[in-house]
Order: C-alpha cells, then structure tokens, then sequence
C-alpha cells in the first residue's frame, strides 16, 4: 500500500491564521455581526505566537451555531473571495513540498478543523487532492442550520478522520506523512509513519524533540532552523553591522540594488576565506536571508557545518559532479529566495590570483536561465588582508584594520541560451565594479604569490598558473 501526504492548515500551509481574512470576507457578504468583537484581535494574535488553545478551538466549534441562518450560497461567495489573500499567506516552500510528494506518488490532503464550505475554494486553487475539513449541516432551505455533520475534525477526530480516510483509499498511515503546528495534531502526526513538526508550538516542539521528529518551516528550506517563526539569520540581523566587526573596515557601496523582495542570484569574486563573512553581512544589511552554495569542506567541518546548515546553506561537493546542489538552489529560487556564489569555485592561486580577467563557471548562468531570477554583481575587494590564504586564522589587527569594499551592481543582461557567452558578461560586471587597480597588469613578489596558497604549501607557486577544479558540463 502506498502513502499520502496530510497537511494541517493556519500555520502550517499558511504562514499565520486564515479566520481574520475569512471574517471580513463574510462581513462582505453582510454575514457576522458589522463591528469588531472585544479581544478577538488579542485571540488572533495569540494564535500567531502560540498557535491553537482550547479556549480558541472551543470558538471555532461554536462558529456552526454563529452561522445558523446564513445563506450557503453566500458563505460560498465569501470563500471564493478570501482566495486571492490566502494564496498570498501560503508558505514560500508549499510548492515543493507538493511536488516533492506527487513526485513519489502520495495523493495531498489538506486536514483542518475550519468549515469545508469556507476552505474548499482554497483547497481547490491549491490543487490538493482531497480535504477533510468540519462540515456544517445545512436545512431544505439552502441555510446552514447551526450544527456539525459528522466530526470537528480537531485533535483526536482529526486523526480519526484521516486513518478512515487510509481505510477507504487503500492508503498506509505508516508509509504517509503528516504536517502540523499544533500540539492538539499529536494524534494524527503519531499515527502516520513520517511525521513533521511544521512551525510548532512550545508544546508540540517540545514533543517532537522527545521523539525525534523532524521540525521545520515551510517558509524555509529543510534543515533551516527556524525560532519562534524566525530563522537565524533574521535573529542575528541586528548585529550584522560593519562597525560591530574590529579587524576591517566594511565600506558597503549601492546596496539598495539588492531585490527588497523576490528572488535574486547575487554573485562576487572570491580573494579570501573572509569572503563568506562579508556577503553575510552585506545580505543582512539588505534586509535579506540567502542560501549560501559553499564546499562541502565547510558542511563537513564540525560546529560550522552544522551552523552552515542551520542557516539554509547548500553543500556542493565538486569532485561527485551532482546536480544536487544546482536543483535545490532553483527551489530556493523559485521560492522567492536569495542565493549566493562565488562563480570562481575557489580562490584563484598563484599568479592566477593576480590575473584581471576573472574566469567564473556556468552555475550562476544555469540557475539564472533555470529559475528566472536576476544576477546580482558585487565587486568585492580586500578580504584577503585580512584572512590571506595562507594563514589559518584572520588577523586581528585592531589599531589598523584594513579596509574591504563591497559594491553592488545592477542586474546582469543575460541571453538566457548561452552560458559561457553569459557566465563572461557576469565576471565582466563583477570586474567593472572592482577598483582600477584589480583591472590592471600586475607582477606578484614571491611573498605575495605564496599568500595565495594554504598553509605548508611547497610547490611551485608558478606551476598553478590557471589551475581551476571541476568542469562546467
């Protein structure tokens, strides 16, 4: 027997509650009373921090009676309307968790206590397979009569409402997956074989750390770390400020032309192990989150890899050849998100450090075709005076720092169909923005070509002219 996929829906599906929007799309419909209830914002916005308590659910339940008269046909007009904002709350990731379980054959459910004459106009416009929803009774005359046909489907009935479903679709609850951020989903997230903890309350993380079910975000890519909602690049914002770091001086240039919003591919040269650092912080200071494409020596290492993939970071083990990485920077993408990449792979040795041409690989250029998304350029210059390639640690010069600049271009024109034609334009955007003297000829001292290699380094700096890793195909 094969499995589904059961999907709970006010903050889970959806990044917050969907009962405000439903209120003034009845209130539309003349239905409801025409002021606001004393603490229901309050009761809203308890929902958004700590998800469902009884005494919310005790109202949800009692809302059948509340409709007692209404039109049906007018409660269906107020559905269809609240759509347009509802599909505006669905979480960035849906999409590809969707498509990630039609891939392997599970039919998608959606599985909520809300009225089914309220969401299946949503359901619908999300093309789930089915949904199990409470349904209110209705009389002979086309209105609703104030009570329930069959179950509430919350806490325990809602399990019991998917296991009947299993039963009479011939699915197996133990080869299914189920998605909630409620504690009252306990049941149901037990009685299926791959339970997810999505944007949990305090209770239900509490229970999903206990028995070591997966928690995430569908705002986020899997593996992000996400507290109270928030991941921790948004946390840690208030202390990304150039002035907070002692050992350089951060010159940030034009960084209103990285996207407010929306997906966008940002790109720069690479000169240091400090590079990373500095576009952290240039993200951050755009009011961003991205997803970083980095070496699987980073993931591998340990405490900074596990922090790497808190992050959302994405791993990229060159020497397998994988699209791996490639396919779930496009789904970041075309979640609305930011990546990050060096286009370089590494950081140029020897005289190759010093050469003006910079010489990138056809990533950028195929997740930019792939995804739609704009090329962002960042000439970035000076990372190397603080952490050469040579030295295992960053110098910590305090009294002098150095200075690194970071500036920002505006989006690459691209063709789309050729990427060695356009991975050329990237590098040369990338190049028109460094200082004069990047795009000058230059003969390096020994000292300074040695700075280019990693510690105990002993051949020939010269013999690593144009050494780069990897193949583009």
């Amino acid at each position: 027997m094969s499995g589904a996929a059961f999907f709970d829906l006010d903050r889970t599906l959806l990044g917050g509650s969907s009962g405000e929007v439903y209120q003034r799309c009845l209130r539309a419909e003349g239905l409801g009373p025409d002021f606001d209830i004393p603490g229901l914002s309050l009761l809203n916005g308890l929902f958004g921090l700590v998800g469902e308590t009884r005494m919310s659910m005790r109202l949800a339940k009692a809302s059948s009676r509340a409709a007692k008269g209404w039109p049906v046909a007018a409660v269906e007009r107020a559905a269809a309307a609240a759509v347009p904002e509802l599909l505006s709350l669905v979480e960035s990731f849906v999409a590809v968790e969707f498509a990630h379980h039609r891939d392997e054959g599970r039919p998608i459910v959606m599985a909520t206590s809300s009225p089914k004459q309220l969401v299946r106009p949503l359901a619908d416009a999300l093309e789930v397979d089915d949904l199990l929803a409470t349904t209110w009774s209705t009389d002979d005359s086309g209105r609703f009569d104030g009570g329930i046909d069959g179950r509430f489907v919350w806490a325990r009935d809602k399990w019991l409402e998917v296991r009947d479903w299993c039963t009479e679709h011939g699915v197996d609850p133990r080869a299914s997956w189920a998605y909630s951020d409620s504690y009252y989903d306990v049941a149901m997230l037990s009685g299926v074989g791959h339970p997810v903890a999505t944007n949990p309350d305090p209770r239900l993380a509490g229970v999903a750390a206990l028995k070591g079910w997966p928690i995430r975000s569908l705002a986020k890519p899997p593996g992000v770390v996400t507290i109270a909602g928030r991941e921790l690049q948004e946390l840690m914002r208030p202390l990304s400020r150039p002035e907070l770091i002692p050992n350089a001086k951060i010159v940030i240039e034009d960084l209103d032309k990285i996207p407010a919003t929306g997906s966008a591919i940002i790109v720069a040269n690479h000169r240091s192990y400090y590079d990373s650092t500095v576009m952290g912080l240039l993200v951050s200071r755009s009011g961003r989150s991205a997803r970083f494409l980095g070496k699987k020596e980073v993931f591998d290492a340990p405490v900074v890899g596990q922090i790497a993939t808190a992050m959302g970071g994405i791993r990229v083990d060159r020497g397998t050849g994988s699209d791996e990485p490639l396919a779930k920077a496009i789904e970041a993408l075309k979640a609305g998100e930011v990546v990050v990449l060096m286009p370089q792979g590494t950081i140029p040795r020897g005289p190759a450090f010093f050469d003006p041409e910079l010489k990138g690989r056809w990533g950028a250029a195929k997740l930019a075709a792939a995804s739609g998304a704009p090329i962002i350029p960042v000439g970035l210059w000076g990372t190397e005076k603080v952490w050469p390639r040579s030295q295992r640690l960053p110098s910590f010069d305090v009294t002098h720092p150095p200075t690194i600049t970071l500036r920002v271009g505006d989006p690459v024109e691209l063709s789309g169909s050729d990427f060695d034609a356009d991975t050329k334009a990237v590098m040369a955007a990338i190049s028109a923005l460094l200082p004069d003297e990047a795009n000058q000829t230059y003969e390096p001292t020994r000292d300074e070509l040695m700075a280019t290699f990693p510690p105990g380094y002993t051949g020939d700096p010269m013999a690593e002219h144009g050494r780069r890793p990897g193949t583009d195909t």
